[in-house]
């Protein structure tokens, strides 16, 4: 939208003077007590096994009790649950009482039992829910156990043997350097982080010291791996716990190839490790140079088949171990692992977390992880593909000529000259190109509001100043997509789609920047004739309680015809500024 008035900004004066736009500055911010929301609906979780599990309260940053209209709290659980309750040791209970997390969220009161249990869980819930602590706190309690136990029991031999790790994959390098920050935030009574945390994505390489908890991209964990073979053998016998956090994304697009070949790699080593156990001799099966470049040529294809086909084979495997050769040579090993199926025990835990995860159509990243793996615990935020009632949204139409003068005004609710810095406001302002990012930022900029920038064009090191500053000073920031998945930024008040969204997704993360962790926000969305329908159909489902993932088209068809929309109307702009 606002790329169809990127000709028409350099002259926005003469649809607003300066004067104009500088008064409407002076506004003071609304009080979010007048936009809480009426909705009386609950948060509940389930489990495909039907299985309940105990809520709890408080977490993090969450300052205080979110409430609806009739006293339901809708973030926080119940008061008597705490993290022992749920199965936590009273070592990282400590470690998260002395930040301030005193209880968990309702999600990760969810999916901690379900993490701790061993099973494969899937964790799909609504955007600012805890759902990050939700999987590293249970995945620290159980490495923190390990190595106690080993300490007591093993030798130093034995102990670096038998060192588990935790293996945790996000899709870009914000979301990995975040999740460390996260997870040395739980820190032991000498204020030291309890587990040794690496990053290896960006210019990071393969840590020197060995690390409890690995975070990586799939492109940077697959370089790293794939030239040293030693390295890549003890990976993934050490990998016990692995997490594919925004699942959604992993499982679709450019990431699926590597993250489909990263579960290849790792159910291939829980089969060996299963046939070793199955063997005569007990022997730790390992692969030679002849057997591991066949796995190299053939994994991607033939493995991948193997996955597809196990949900389709179920019992009815061609081959058991028991028919296998006694004999456990690496040459049996290489013909055989192939016609393996599910004849074989799991040793590793799959974890899955997104907060959009859409089933309808095979090749959602839902009916995926579905088919994969079928036993998995699934735990599901009660708001997940709905807008959170903490949320108040404002609609508002515009044409060419009004677009600029709604931005300003929409701009202006979160701003407020009579704080003096006692408080910090926090508006993110959403545009759906790096051109329209641009043009939306030259317009404020000449009104005399200052904003900052954030796309894909920044570089990795300006992204992460730009967060910082607006982490810690507040203002306005003016981002494309890039900084709707995941980020997280605390106390957002204001949220304000310039353009609106395309899709489901990108909807539903936007707005998802607001309203967390217990708090209240204000979305702005700014709609125009061509996306009018659209915007009925989104309001209509919120109305109705339905998921808004049924308002949205899911086919690239309906992408390219807006895209093809934008263009020609920018191309109309571009004449009317040259004939004038």
């Amino acid at each position: 939208m606002i790329l169809y008035r990127s000709v028409s900004v350099l002259n926005f004066c003469r649809l607003s003077s300066p004067s104009k736009l500088l008064s409407q500055c002076r506004h003071s911010y609304s009080s979010l007590v007048n936009y809480w929301p009426s909705s009386s609906h609950q948060v509940r979780l389930y489990c495909l096994h039907k299985r309940r599990h105990g809520q709890a309260r408080a977490f993090g940053t969450a300052v205080a009790t979110a409430a609806d209209s009739k006293g339901n709290d809708t973030f926080f659980a119940d008061e008597g649950v705490y993290w022992t309750s749920l199965g936590l040791s009273d070592k990282v209970s400590r470690a998260l009482a002395s930040v301030g997390m005193e209880r968990p969220s309702m999600v990760q009161a969810g999916c901690i039992p379900s993490i701790l249990s061993g099973k494969d869980v899937v964790v799909a819930a609504e955007t600012g829910s805890g759902k990050t602590h939700g999987y590293l706190v249970p995945l620290i309690d159980r490495l923190c156990c390990a190595h106690d136990d080993s300490k007591n029991t093993a030798t130093d031999q034995e102990l670096t043997e038998s060192r588990r790790m935790s293996l945790v994959l996000c899709p870009n390098v914000m979301l990995c350097e975040q999740v460390v920050r996260m997870a040395n935030v739980v820190c032991g009574d000498n204020g030291e982080p309890l587990l040794h945390v690496a990053a290896i994505c960006g210019q990071q390489g393969w840590p020197v010291d060995e690390p409890d908890i690995i975070i990586s991209t799939p492109a940077a964990l697959l370089n790293n791996i794939n030239p040293d073979k030693h390295r890549r053998l003890d990976l993934l016998r050490r990998v016990k716990y692995v997490v594919f956090d925004e699942a959604d994304m992993l499982l679709c697009g450019s990431f699926q190839n590597q993250v489909i070949r990263l579960i290849n790699m790792l159910r291939f080593d829980e089969k060996l490790l299963y046939r070793t156990k199955e063997s005569a001799t007990g022997r730790p099966v390992e692969l030679d140079s002849e057997s591991q470049s066949q796995f190299d040529m053939e994994d991607e294809e033939e493995m991948q088949s193997e996955i597809v086909s196990e949900g389709e084979e179920n019992l009815e495997d061609d081959v058991h171990f028991n028919d296998l050769p006694e004999k456990t040579e690496d040459v049996a090993i290489k013909k055989d692992w192939k016609r393996v199926r599910k004849t074989y025990q799991r040793s590793k835990q799959y974890i899955f977390v997104a907060a959009t995860l859409p089933v309808n159509g095979k090749k959602t990243a839902g009916a995926v992880l579905k088919h994969m793996f079928p036993g998995a615990n699934w735990v599901t935020g009660n708001y997940l593909h709905c807008c959170n009632p903490r949320l108040k949204e404002k609609w508002i139409e515009v044409s060419v000529d009004t677009q600029v003068d709604a931005l300003i005004e929409a701009i202006n609710q979160g701003y407020s000259s009579e704080d003096n810095g006692a408080s910090l406001n926090r508006t993110m302002v959403f545009a759906n190109t790096v051109e329209a990012v641009e043009a939306v930022a030259n317009l404020l900029v000449k009104a005399g509001i200052q904003c900052s920038r954030y796309h894909k064009d920044c570089s990795l090191e300006e992204r992460a100043k730009i967060l910082v500053d607006f982490r810690d000073k507040g203002g306005i920031l003016i981002c494309t997509d890039a900084a709707a998945r995941g980020i997280d930024i605390p106390n957002v008040s204001h949220v304000i789609q310039a353009d609106f969204a395309t899709s489901a997704v990108d909807f539903l993360h936007r707005v998802g920047r607001t309203a967390r962790a217990g708090h209240f926000g204000i979305v702005t969305s700014l709609y125009n004739e061509s996306n009018r329908d659209l915007v009925a159909a989104v309001r209509k489902a919120g109305e109705l309680g339905l998921p808004v993932e049924t308002a949205f088209s899911r086919k690239r068809s309906f992408r390219n015809k807006l895209k093809k929309k934008a263009s020609i109307k920018v191309r109309n702009m571009s004449a009317i500024g040259s004939n004038t």
